[in-house]
């Protein structure tokens, strides 16, 4: 155990999917996973394992910001085990092609924060995802018949639809990197990987949009994502 999960060992797949609500964890492990295990309800980060297609699969929530999702993605890939994580998240849209509720694969992530400094002092703003991880991500969507938008995202360090001007933010980030979305948590998974040898993707469903001044609600934020809890799972079962 650690000081932030409960698992035994064994308790923990190899391949995990990542939401940052715990109820979105929950609910994915009531609908789509078979032999069921919660596994970590410490701080109520829901975490189950269970079995989806026959593979064993872990479904474990990080919580909100770099910081939640730093401390137990890294504690997974460190102490647990694990070898691939996907995240599954919700993201801002910045370009006007993306509509409610597009998935989008990240490519390259950038935060203007200090994670990795603090983390590992490494002056590090820029990381990516893992290419063969995406690889096998891009060919189930396309199996399986599921759009999915590649491009670059941001990580911040607060809410981007609160921000005093999102524009002044986006002036800040580098020229030639052309983010299309804005999301609070990769930065921190992607290093972590870097860091431990091990693999991370991250898969969001647009919420929200600097051209759209519908916002989804929080139902839909929990029941509207099911084509990209689909495609995680569907990937999954391939690593």
């Amino acid at each position: 155990m650690t000081p932030h999960n409960e698992a035994k060992l064994e308790d923990i797949a190899s391949v995990v999917l990542m939401p940052g609500d715990p109820l979105r964890a929950k609910y994915i492990a009531d609908n789509f996973l078979q032999d069921v295990k919660l596994v970590n309800t410490v701080r109520n980060m829901f975490g189950y394992t269970g079995t989806y297609k026959g593979k064993k699969l872990t479904v474990f929530a990080s919580g909100m910001g770099m910081p939640s999702m730093g401390i137990y993605s890294y504690e997974l890939y460190k102490f647990y085990g694990v070898n691939s994580i996907i995240r599954i998240g919700s993201c801002g849209a910045y370009i006007k092609d993306l509509n409610l509720f597009d998935i989008v694969l990240s490519r390259n992530c950038y935060s203007e924060g200090n994670y990795a400094l603090t983390l590992n002092n490494d002056d590090c703003h820029l990381v990516a995802s893992n290419p063969e991880l995406n690889n096998v991500i891009e060919k189930v969507a396309q199996d399986i018949k599921i759009p999915i938008y590649k491009g670059n995202t941001v990580c911040t360090d607060c809410f981007d639809v609160y921000m005093t001007d999102v524009n002044k933010f986006l002036s800040r980030i580098p020229t030639d990197f052309n983010p299309v979305s804005a999301e609070m948590e990769a930065f921190a998974l992607f290093y972590n990987a870097k860091l431990l040898n091990k693999k991370a993707s991250c898969l969001m469903s647009v919420v929200d949009s600097k051209f759209i001044e519908k916002i989804a609600t929080p139902e839909e934020r929990q029941n509207g994502l099911n084509n990209m809890i689909k495609l995680a799972l569907e990937s999954a079962i391939q690593l």
